[in-house]
């Protein structure tokens, strides 16, 4: 968690836009939502006025700037510092979620399932979720993880840390995924999967994220 605390403030100057895919997946839903993993809240602002709407984040200076962004644009927010693993709602009480790059800083495969796991607990029937992570064979990762596939260096694959270099230097957690991984720790957390992609963000060659919707 200190890592995310230490970068909030940069983070916050370089994310400022909503990805595409999450508005079209907000556009015109209602009832009750939930940002996982919320971060400064760039994608949680751009949901419906008649959205009741959550932003939880384990990082509480991110929580702080998310809400001083939600304030500016006008949007009310309850904001939660809270685990994705361990979901402080009850369940089914919400209608949909996003969950954006923020599966995969989890460490640890059971925990991710059991963060999928709780999302699907929180929803209600038939309540959706759009899930991102990065990719694993992107371009920037691509070479790292093919010499240690040849090297049969296999326990913990897709495990990196990624560093974040605007200020000091600091080291996150990420975990990358295949988009095979991805739709199987869904279906072990119960989800199912309406749609599934990969688009390229910054890559040249290689998709960078993947996405899926899932319902519950």
């Amino acid at each position: 968690m200190h890592e995310w605390n230490a970068i909030a403030k940069s983070f916050d100057e370089t994310r400022k836009k909503p990805w595409g895919e999450c508005l079209s997946f907000v556009k015109g839903r209602e009832g009750r939502a939930i940002d996982i993993a919320c971060g400064n809240g760039r994608h949680l602002i751009s949901m419906g006025e008649d959205v009741e709407v959550f932003g939880l984040d384990l990082s509480p200076e991110m929580v702080k700037i998310a809400r001083k962004n939600a304030e500016k644009a006008g949007k009310k927010v309850s904001f939660v510092v809270g685990n994705a693993s361990a979901l402080p709602f009850k369940s089914g009480v919400f209608d949909f979620a996003i969950f954006i790059a923020g599966l995969h800083n989890i460490s640890g495969r059971e925990k991710r399932i059991m963060a999928l796991k709780e999302l699907r607990r929180v929803l209600k029937e038939d309540g959706e979720a759009m899930i991102s992570v990065w990719s694993r064979w992107q371009d920037r990762w691509r070479m790292h993880f093919l010499k240690k596939l040849l090297a049969l260096k296999i326990k913990n694959f897709g495990d990196v840390y990624v560093p974040w270099r605007r200020g000091a230097e600091v080291m996150r957690f990420y975990h990358l995924y295949s988009m095979h991984e991805l739709k199987e720790d869904a279906k072990k957390a119960g989800l199912k999967i309406k749609k599934a992609w990969s688009v390229k963000k910054a890559s040249k060659k290689h998709a960078d994220n993947h996405f899926i919707i899932v319902k519950k």
